[in-house]
């Protein structure tokens, strides 16, 4: 497997005709020596080098942190559209504390057919306008491939492949966890607040809740890339060098339990429904998201919705860097940030070559 990525990463990626750049409008492409060389290995790629979370800088650029969380929280982002989702999800579509109370088949497989719905709709949505339509042709894609067909996929096809442990397996663990929570909540078991009753902690749990994610993902990450945890669970994933929209949750279903045991905390932490709800479609369709293999959505060469992870996205190419997100420097602090650069990438393409 490492080796399929290391010539995957070695040879050059088709260039696009039209580069995008940071900001709403598509601007003419870096043409420095950086840039060239960037070029060469990316079909699209945000300017470089890429930061962490401007909130941790030193020193703290505070301006920048206030445009961080202002686009990430207060614009059309993902995080505002999961709030939303996560909200309407709970008034309309999950049971009552109350009901939950009694472990029932009606509403436990209610929470795994909404959850399957929904990962059909939006995996499904952005496969049809990105692969399947290829509604922006290979514009702020990272790299000029589309998905590919093989042995090391099931049934021959990553699509198939993707699809099989995202909905299978993916989902009945990802509802799995969440009805057993919904059922500690309902028991009393875990301490619930409401709105009403604590409107700043609502509210400022949303964040917290991508801290601990952030966290929560980055040493299960690690632990994952052990020798012996990689070679019997976590390489299923990294069979997909080049990445799709069913490609976020594909993981082995040993990956999804402990993938999906972050929302656990909820069970020490009082909180609401909602933010479990909000928990769990930040690890799904976040992660769907992420691996869409595109920076943005375009309508009219003009940039919509951020979507894309190019932090992630170098990890699946290099393997061992990158393991959290953006959100924490956990990566800047235990050595295993790539910012992009040629520089970085050459660091970390002689410590692929060195692992075999």
């Amino acid at each position: 497997m490492r080796d399929i990525c290391a010539d995957f990463l070695i040879g050059k990626a088709e260039r696009s005709t039209t580069m995008a750049r940071t900001g709403k409008n598509l601007t003419r492409p870096d043409k420095s020596a950086r840039g060239r060389s960037a070029r060469a290995e990316w079909n699209y790629h945000p300017d470089l080098p890429i930061y962490n979370n401007p909130l941790f800088s030193w020193p703290v650029r505070w301006k920048d942190a206030a445009v961080y969380y202002r686009d990430g929280w207060l614009t059309l982002s993902e995080s505002s559209l999961f709030i939303v989702m996560a909200v309407a999800t709970y008034i309309w579509l999950s049971p009552s504390p109350e009901h939950a109370a009694t472990p029932e088949w009606t509403w436990i497989g209610g929470i795994w057919l909404r959850n399957l719905v929904v990962t059909i709709l939006v995996a499904g949505g952005l496969h049809y306008y990105f692969y399947h339509r290829r509604a922006q042709n290979t514009e702020l894609k990272y790299v000029a491939p589309f998905l590919s067909r093989g042995e090391r996929f099931l049934f021959g096809n990553q699509l198939y492949d993707n699809m099989f442990y995202t909905l299978v397996s993916g989902v009945l663990v990802w509802s799995g966890y969440e009805a057993f929570l919904f059922w500690a909540m309902g028991s009393g078991y875990v301490n619930l607040i409401t709105f009403g009753d604590a409107p700043i902690w609502t509210i400022a749990a949303l964040p917290l809740i991508s801290i601990w994610i952030s966290l929560h993902f980055y040493f299960v990450h690690r632990l994952l890339h052990l020798k012996v945890f990689y070679e019997k669970f976590h390489s299923l994933h990294h069979r997909n060098v080049n990445v799709g929209p069913f490609s976020g949750i594909s993981m082995h279903p040993v990956e999804h339990l402990l993938y999906f045991s972050s929302p656990l905390i909820h069970l020490i932490v009082p909180t609401h429904p909602m933010h479990v709800i909000f928990h769990f479609y930040m690890l799904s369709l976040s992660a769907i998201f992420g691996h869409t293999g595109f920076d943005a959505l375009l309508v009219r060469n003009v940039r919509r919705l951020a979507i894309g992870h190019f932090h992630h996205q170098l990890h699946h190419r290099y393997f061992e860097c990158n393991y959290g997100s953006v959100d924490m420097p956990w990566d800047k602090w235990f050595g295993s940030f790539h910012d992009g650069t040629p520089e970085a990438r050459a660091r970390f393409r002689e410590k692929l070559r060195s692992l075999g």
